[in-house]
């Protein structure tokens, strides 16, 4: 493997921020092969070198983690891989990433757009689709008509549907001409929000996410992908803080 500069290296690895290490390197707390190292751009290779922090060994060989937002288009899975041969998210990342292992954060049906995420970040990917952790998503959802006043209070009470009742939802009009509505929801079952309004009796034209915790779709083009920021990644990450589930 080649050589790269330290701070590139660690950073590369996911240990720390770059300007965590780069004060732990300034301050001569991390060290080469046993030897104090106090400049940035000291080589090293990571399939041979041992480099430490504060006497902790670094894995600098180990996959770089990997954070994607991405904009779902319609009919296509939301799944890493399709024995029949049908379009998955996967096939909409770029090659770039092809040889990461990838899980899936919030399944879409193949009718329905909008925010997935994708990592090989496997703790994280745990932790946010435990049950136990009740991410909010919001989704903007056309109908066939205009929802009735006493339906919008049966959707913020709860919808008793086959696997129970849902938890209370937020429903507030985005658009009155086009029957569009913004349908927050906790829980994260099949075909939720479609089936609490068919219970209801109305169609769903289209259902959009647009909102998972903290992270926003924004305006990323259908069937894009792109990183998360480091600020989006620090929040997300605060977002799945606490105890691992078991």
């Amino acid at each position: 493997m080649a050589s790269k500069p330290l701070l590139k290296a660690l950073a590369d690895a996911g240990v720390a921020s770059r300007r965590r290490l780069a004060d732990a390197i300034r301050e001569g707390r991390a060290q080469v092969n046993g030897q104090v190292v106090e400049d940035f751009r000291h080589p090293v290779d990571p399939a041979r070198d041992i480099v430490s922090i504060d006497g902790r060994t670094c894995r600098l060989d180990a996959e770089r983690m990997v954070y994607l937002l991405l904009h779902k288009p319609k009919g296509v899975l939301s799944t890493t891989s399709d024995e029949r041969g049908r379009q998955t998210v996967i096939d909409l990342v770029s090659a770039k990433y092809g040889h990461l292992r990838l899980h899936l954060i919030g399944r879409l049906d193949k009718d329905s757009t909008g925010l997935l995420l994708l990592t090989n970040d496997g703790e994280l990917t745990h932790r946010f689709t435990h049950p136990r952790f009740e991410h909010e998503k919001e989704y903007r959802v056309t109908i066939n008509s205009a929802l009735r006043p006493t339906d919008r209070r049966r959707l913020e009470k709860g919808i008793e549907l086959d696997d129970g009742i849902t938890w209370p939802a937020r429903v507030m009009v985005v658009n009155e001409q086009s029957f569009t509505y913004a349908v927050t929801i906790h829980e994260g079952r099949k075909r939720q929000v479609r089936r609490m309004f068919e219970h209801l009796g109305y169609r769903v034209k289209a259902l959009k996410r647009v909102r998972m915790g903290s992270l926003r779709l924004g305006n990323l083009p259908e069937g894009q992908a792109r990183e998360l920021t480091a600020r989006e990644l620090r929040q997300l990450k605060r977002e799945g803080a606490g105890p691992a589930p078991s």
